[in-house]
C-alpha cells in the first residue's frame, strides 16, 4: 500500500513539472515595467492527497531538481535610466521616428503689392503726385484726339482748295471753285484768296508792284495764323513730357525717404518691411514716364503734321500771288489797248470836224 501511494505522489510531481516550468518561461519572456532580476521559477510543490483514517502518512518522494531556465534579457523602456537598451528577440525591431519638418512660416507682408493697394497705402505727398500725373496723362490723351481729328480735317480742306485753286484761270474763278454749291468760303485757302481779291479791289489806282507786296504781307500772316490755330494745345504736350519725369522723381524721393524713417523707426533690415514703401515710392516715378513718353512723342508728331499743314498753306499763297500777278497783268493790258484805241479815235474825231475861220 505504501508503495501504490509513493507511485501516485511521484506520478502527480511528474505531471506538474513541465506547467510549473511552462509558468516559469512565460514570466520571464515577457517584458516588466521596472528592470529587476527574476529568480527561477520553481516547480510548484505537489500538494498530497489527504490520508484515510487508520492509515500512515507516506513521506513523498523528493522531486527531480528542475532544468534551470536561463533568464531572458529584460529590455530597458525609453527614458529609463539604466543599463544599455537590448532589444528583446520575441519583438521586432521599429524603424526611428523621423522628425516631421517644420512648417516654413513665411513673413506677411504689411502692404498690398498690387498698384491700386501701392497707391492707397502711399504718403499723401505721393498721391497727391500720382493723381497729377495721372491727370496730365489723361489731358495728354485728350489733346490727340482732339488734334488729331482737327489736324486731318484741315489738312484735306487745305489741299483739296489748292488743287482747285491750282485749275481755275483766274482769282475770282479760284474762289467761286473754291466756296462751292453752298457759296460759303471756309477755310485758311479761301481766306487768302478773299485777302487778295481785297486788295487788289482797294489798290486800283495804285501801281502793281505795291499791290503785290501787301498782298503777301496779308497772306503770309494769314499763314502764321492758321498755324498758331492749329499748334494751340501741342505746347502744354511739351511741357508735360518735359516735366512729368522730374515731378515723378519727387515723388519717388519723398517715399524712399519715408521709407528710410520707416526703417530706422521699425529697426529691422527685413526686406517684407522695407520693399512695400520702396514699391510706392517706385510706382510715382513709373506713371511720371507713362505721362511723359506718350506726349513726347505725340507732340513730335503733330510738330511734323503742322509744318506739313503750313506748307500747304504756302503752295495756296503762292497760287494767290500768281493768279493776282495774272490778273494785274490783265488789267493793265485792258488798260493800255483803251488808252491806245482812244488815241488812235481822236485824231479820227478832229479830222472830222471843220476847220474854224480865222480872221
Amino acid at each position: 500500500m505504501r508503495r501504490l501511494i509513493g507511485l501516485v505522489l511521484l506520478s502527480m510531481s511528474l505531471v506538474a513539472l513541465p506547467g510549473a516550468r511552462s509558468a516559469g518561461i512565460a514570466q520571464t519572456v515577457q517584458p516588466q515595467a521596472v528592470p529587476s532580476q527574476t529568480a527561477p521559477s520553481q516547480p510548484a510543490p505537489s500538494q498530497a492527497a489527504p490520508a484515510q483514517p487508520g492509515q500512515a502518512q507516506a513521506l513523498p518522494a523528493p522531486a527531480a531538481p528542475a532544468a534551470p531556465v536561463p533568464e531572458a534579457p529584460q529590455p530597458v523602456p525609453h527614458g529609463t535610466i539604466g543599463g544599455p537598451f537590448t532589444p528583446s528577440a520575441m519583438t521586432p525591431l521599429s524603424p526611428p521616428a523621423v522628425p516631421a519638418p517644420a512648417p516654413v512660416v513665411q513673413a506677411a507682408l504689411p502692404h498690398d503689392l498690387s498698384p491700386w493697394g501701392m497707391f492707397m497705402a502711399a504718403d499723401i505727398v505721393v498721391k497727391a503726385v500720382m493723381v497729377g500725373l495721372a491727370f496730365a496723362s489723361l489731358v495728354t490723351w485728350t489733346i490727340w484726339l482732339a488734334k488729331a481729328i482737327e489736324l486731318a480735317a484741315a489738312k484735306a480742306r487745305a489741299q483739296r482748295a489748292t488743287r482747285r485753286l491750282e485749275q481755275a484761270a483766274s482769282l475770282d474763278e479760284a474762289a467761286q471753285a473754291i466756296a462751292g454749291r453752298k457759296g460759303q468760303a471756309q477755310g485758311p485757302v479761301a481766306f487768302l484768296v478773299a485777302a487778295a481779291q481785297t486788295e487788289r479791289e482797294r489798290s486800283t489806282d495804285l501801281g502793281e508792284d505795291g499791290v503785290k507786296e501787301r498782298v503777301a504781307i496779308s497772306l503770309s500772316r494769314i499763314e502764321a495764323r492758321a498755324g498758331r490755330s492749329m499748334a494751340r494745345g501741342t505746347g502744354l504736350l511739351a511741357t508735360i513730357g518735359s516735366t512729368a519725369p522730374f515731378v515723378g522723381l519727387f515723388g519717388t524721393v519723398w517715399g524712399i525717404m519715408n521709407s528710410f524713417i520707416g526703417i530706422s523707426q521699425a529697426k529691422t533690415t527685413n526686406l517684407a518691411v522695407v520693399a512695400p514703401g520702396i514699391a510706392e515710392a517706385l510706382l510715382a516715378t513709373a506713371i511720371g514716364l507713362v505721362a511723359a513718353i506718350p506726349a513726347v512723342i505725340i507732340y513730335n508728331v503733330f510738330s511734323r503734321s503742322i509744318a506739313g499743314y503750313r506748307a500747304t498753306l504756302s503752295d495756296a499763297s503762292g497760287e494767290v500771288l500768281r493768279h493776282l500777278s495774272r490778273d494785274l497783268e490783265r488789267t493793265r493790258r485792258a488798260v493800255a489797248l483803251q488808252a491806245r484805241a482812244g488815241l488812235h479815235a481822236v485824231p479820227a474825231q478832229a479830222a472830222a470836224m471843220p476847220r474854224a475861220r480865222v480872221e
